[in-house]
């Protein structure tokens, strides 16, 4: 059943996670103003799932049951279902600018096909509990966060030979009711306004660090379990006209010896499965990046055109103003173009679901994490230093100031004041701001740093054929 935003937060209110933000404890995700933002930005998945405009795109039939599910929950069955993801998950970010929940997605087809070959090799049944979940998060229309990357403390150590062995989440007994698992997850999105974690592992694994390859699902409110998280947004802040209304929280989350029933768990010891996990997710996650920014991306190119031009520069008549938006526009749709070959050439699992093409996915992803910047770069050569000095809405709205600020704040005569101060705002708000900062940061390692796609891209290449090539020109 498709949940509508309304009873999106419903659901929520059900819930009762352990939260704090700022030292205090949060007594209700919904009505806590420091996380509505991040509310508001997954219910729009709920909204667009529900507009007849967006159907095909949002939504699809489910393999598993037949009925008709949140895209954001279906497990990709052909190129066709990688094309419309990256699609949707541009269109969600062109309003929200992270929308968050398509990480569930990620989660959810990694794990379809991870299960599945894990059960091939060990003659485990994780395949079908998956499946069981699957089911149940389709029909209820859930929410998870994904809980992969863990503190890691020492880089040059492994999970194992880490001073303190809880830096990485590990299982530190089993029974025959399940696992009970210590440590923590560090950096988690959208945590608190979630219904259930999704445990992934954050790296691969060796014997020694068997303990450490675990994958699991678990209520947000389950005892032993507590969230630290940051405020979602600029929440409250007149200033801000995108991100006080949509944002993102994040979140450590502690797991205090947490009992996780065997029907919930995915992977539990299989050492030599945990990478391939890690790399599935990756995979799916990368382009999801690439949608994501695309999505910021159509923000920046609008809102940057719309503002040269009530400064009075039209942007296809000023030449210097023109290359710089074709550069812009250059940066996304490159970067866009990788996701978009990455579900072309996407291919089919032995689990039978759908992987985006990995060179493409970290192309795409490398491209859009180290060109966030020069995207900025050009926003503020562009728009000049009104996106940091204009007027608060309340200013303009004051007796007498207000007024004259109207009056000498206008750019092209037949555009009004307001709009160009409200545009120079938006644009402030997403690049020079403490959320400009954050979508820089998220955009260069949010979905695996640089350095991680282009191990990936080597190891995925196939140079040796180039190298081949040369010897046949050479004859040598």
């Amino acid at each position: 059943m498709l949940k509508t935003p309304e009873e999106f937060e419903a659901s929520l209110r059900e819930l009762h996670p352990t939260v704090y933000i700022k030292g205090n404890k949060v007594e209700s995700v919904v009505d806590e103003p420091l996380l509505r933002p991040g509310v508001n930005a997954i219910s729009v998945t709920y909204e667009y799932a529900l507009l007849p405009e967006y159907k095909e795109t949002m939504t699809a039939i489910s393999h598993v049951t037949g009925r008709r599910v949140n895209r954001l929950l279906h497990i990709n069955t052909s190129q066709d279902d990688l094309l419309k993801k990256l699609e949707m998950t541009r269109l969600l970010c062109r309003e929200t600018g992270c929308a968050q929940r398509y990480l569930c997605h990620d989660a959810l087809n990694a794990l379809y096909e991870n299960t599945n070959n894990t059960d091939l090799k060990y003659g485990t049944d994780y395949h079908v509990k998956f499946l069981n979940y699957l089911e149940r998060v389709q029909d209820e229309d859930l929410t998870m966060c994904v809980a992969m990357t863990d503190a890691k403390g020492d880089r040059t150590k492994r999970p194992h030979e880490q001073h303190d062995p809880d830096l990485y989440l590990r299982i530190v007994d089993k029974n025959e009711d399940g696992i009970i698992v210590r440590g923590i997850k560090a950096i988690v999105t959208g945590a608190p306004y979630t219904h259930e974690i999704i445990v992934l592992p954050t790296r691969n694994m060796t014997f020694q660090d068997k303990d450490y390859a675990v994958s699991f699902a678990i209520p947000i409110d389950a005892p032993g379990i507590e969230l630290v998280s940051r405020q979602a947004g600029r929440p409250g802040e007149s200033g801000a006209p995108l991100t006080s209304r949509y944002g993102q929280a994040t979140a450590q989350i502690l797991f205090d010896d947490v009992f996780i029933p065997w029907d919930s768990v995915f992977l539990a010891g299989e050492w030599d499965f945990a990478g391939s996990l890690t790399e599935s997710f990756a995979t799916h996650h990368r382009v999801s990046c690439i949608g994501a920014r695309a999505g910021l991306g159509d923000m920046l190119i609008g809102a940057t055109a719309a503002l040269a031009e009530a400064n009075g520069l039209d942007p296809q008549k000023i030449g210097h103003v023109r290359n710089k938006i074709a550069d812009l526009i250059k940066y996304v749709e490159s970067f866009y173009a990788c996701g978009v070959t990455a579900a072309v050439f996407g291919s089919e699992t032995r689990a039978g679901n759908f992987i985006p093409d990995p060179i493409y996915s970290n192309i795409g992803k490398l491209l859009q994490g180290t060109h966030i910047y020069d995207m900025f770069r050009i926003v503020h050569d562009t728009s000049g230093g009104i996106l940091v000095s204009s007027p608060y809405p309340e200013d303009m709205e004051t007796p007498d100031i207000g007024e004259r600020l109207n009056r000498y704040l206008q750019g092209r005569e037949d555009i009004p004041t307001d709009y160009r101060i409200s545009v120079a705002r938006l644009l402030e708000d997403i690049t020079a701001s403490y959320q400009g900062g954050w979508y820089s940061v998220i955009s260069i390692s949010g979905g695996g740093s640089p350095e991680a796609t282009r191990l990936e891209i080597m190891r995925k290449y196939d140079i040796e054929e180039r190298k081949s090539l040369i010897e046949k020109i050479t004859g040598v």
